[in-house]
């Protein structure tokens, strides 16, 4: 008998331990480093397919944004992605499921960063908050763990070419194609377009 794939299982928290009544769309800052003990106290593994049509829970999705001074990591997603729903959508985050070998965000986060680009370091990254969108069948199962980072010069490329297209653009290019973003990336984006470092 040939052996059976293994089922991916990712990291969940049950929606009520970090979010009350109806919730927040955007990248929530305050309270946020509060709500990590949560979600390191609440959260367990378990498989994906049955995680991804359940929204009674989040999947906690480590997101770097990755920045190189004033410039961004953009990246647009091709049609050979797994997931059908991101397919021809821009982004600017890097990251992905944690799963049971990645320990916490941190591990999880790099080997996101290993898998995603190549590149000689992984950055120093800033917790910047969680970021919660329910107005999709994507962002109603997920909860992101949004952190900041800076390249500083350092040379970055697309790891997974047949997945993503991309490299370092300025902000007016990342407004151009603002409407394509992913949600996600729409809201940090928003958030971050123009902002000191204090945010």
């Amino acid at each position: 008998m040939p052996d059976q794939p293994v089922e991916e299982r990712v990291f969940v928290v049950p929606r009520e331990a970090v979010i009350d009544g109806p919730g927040w769309l955007g990248i929530r800052t305050v309270g946020a480093a509060e709500l990590l003990d949560a979600i390191a106290a609440a959260g367990r593994f378990e498989p994906r397919p049955a995680m991804e049509v359940d929204p009674r829970y989040k999947q906690i999705i480590p997101y770097l944004i990755l920045r190189d001074g004033p410039r961004w990591f953009l990246m647009r997603r091709t049609r050979a992605g797994t997931d059908a729903r991101l397919h021809d959508r821009w982004t600017i985050g890097i990251g992905g499921h944690l799963n049971p070998g990645d320990v916490d965000l941190d591990g999880g986060l790099a080997r996101e960063w290993r898998e995603e680009v190549v590149s000689a370091f992984i950055p120093e990254r800033r917790f910047i908050g969680l970021l919660n969108d329910d107005t999709t069948d994507v962002g109603r199962v997920h909860l992101g763990a949004v952190f900041v980072g800076d390249a500083a010069g350092r040379p970055v490329t697309v790891r997974e070419t047949h997945k993503l297209t991309g490299g370092f653009v300025d902000a007016t290019e990342v407004r151009a194609v603002r409407d394509g973003l992913e949600t996600w990336s729409r809201l940090a984006f928003d958030l971050l377009d123009g902002a000191d470092e204090t945010v």
